[in-house]
């Protein structure tokens, strides 16, 4: 037999059947300590980079929108010209119709400088209309970092709460969510 490796006799207790077994184990040649870090969970913030006075965009904030199933992610770029690019297309070509659009352009009209930011915008999943509503959110909380004072006109207004409504999941036995099957009396 190699070296590193060992018998040991494994005897059951005395109630039970009168037999040994060999079980075969290997001997690890050095002892690895184990050691744990808990770390805790950090929470993305907003990130901030002062604008230098070059003619190059900056990034000046970043956050995320949710809505139903849809995610927005907003990048605001300094030195800009006031354009909304939404998934590389210009919000009124993604939105086509202005109830959406204007989602977008109420959070912006609190904000006068807004005309002097690039904002670009990835988002993807639930339809539309959530997906306008999650970029809503996500610009407000950019538009906080850039301005702090924005936070009491924006909270009254309703643009920084998240509509947490989803779907409600299926339950076994009913047909939908809560719709039960038909009753039948008699």
């Amino acid at each position: 037999m190699p070296k590193n490796i060992t018998t040991k006799k494994i005897v059951k207790p005395k109630n039970s059947v009168k037999k040994t077994k060999k079980q075969i184990v290997a001997k690890p040649e050095k002892e690895i300590p184990i050691t744990f870090e808990l770390k805790k969970r950090v929470m993305p913030k907003i990130e901030i980079v002062k604008a230098k006075k070059t003619g190059a965009p900056v990034l000046v904030g970043q956050a995320t929108g949710k809505r139903k199933t849809s995610i927005a992610q907003i990048q605001v770029w300094g030195h800009g010209l006031g354009e909304i690019i939404v998934n590389k297309k210009d919000y009124k070509k993604y939105f086509p119709y202005f109830s959406w659009q204007k989602n977008i352009e109420n959070v912006l009209n609190l904000f006068k400088e807004y005309k002097n930011y690039k904002f670009i915008i990835r988002v993807k999943g639930g339809g539309i209309s959530a997906q306008s509503e999650a970029i809503r959110l996500g610009i407000a909380k950019c538009l906080i970092a850039i301005d702090n004072n924005l936070r009491d006109s924006l909270k009254s207004l309703g643009f920084l709460t998240r509509d947490a409504r989803i779907k409600e999941r299926k339950k076994p036995g009913l047909k939908r969510a809560r719709r039960a099957p038909q009753w039948k009396k008699r």
